[in-house]
């Protein structure tokens, strides 16, 4: 496990979102990152049932925000050697990514995945 210096660039997988942030400090429970920039946006619905439609609740899912802390598992936080891109920049790719994604897909679980990412997308860019 690699030690990391205050204010290091790394690479962060949250749930299901995976992000570009700086190493803030290492605590007892994770390592807090405060997030920079979005390589993957988190999956829709409920995260114990991946791509399953019928659950309780389908929750949407946000990106976490820039310069928002997250703590994260030691064993999900890794060197970033490559420029930061900008943030704004990076969600809409992410999301984009994502949206393409369900689109190629059938089913439930991805037209309710793409009724979030419509409602996100105009949320996070009016």
């Amino acid at each position: 496990m690699p030690d990391f210096q205050k204010g290091e660039i790394v690479t962060a997988i949250y749930k299901t979102g995976k992000y570009i942030g700086e190493f803030v400090e290492e605590r007892p429970n994770g390592m807090l990152v405060r997030v920079l920039a979005v390589m993957k946006h988190p999956m829709q619905g409920d995260l114990h049932h991946p791509k399953d439609a019928e659950v309780g609740f389908f929750h949407e899912r946000r990106a976490l925000a820039f310069r928002e802390g997250a703590m994260i598992p030691k064993q999900m936080v890794k060197k970033y050697e490559a420029q930061v891109p900008d943030y704004q920049e990076s969600l809409r790719e992410a999301l984009g990514k994502m949206k393409t994604e369900l689109e190629n897909e059938s089913g439930p679980w991805a037209e309710m995945s793409l009724r979030n990412i419509e409602t996100l997308d105009k949320e996070y860019f009016r």
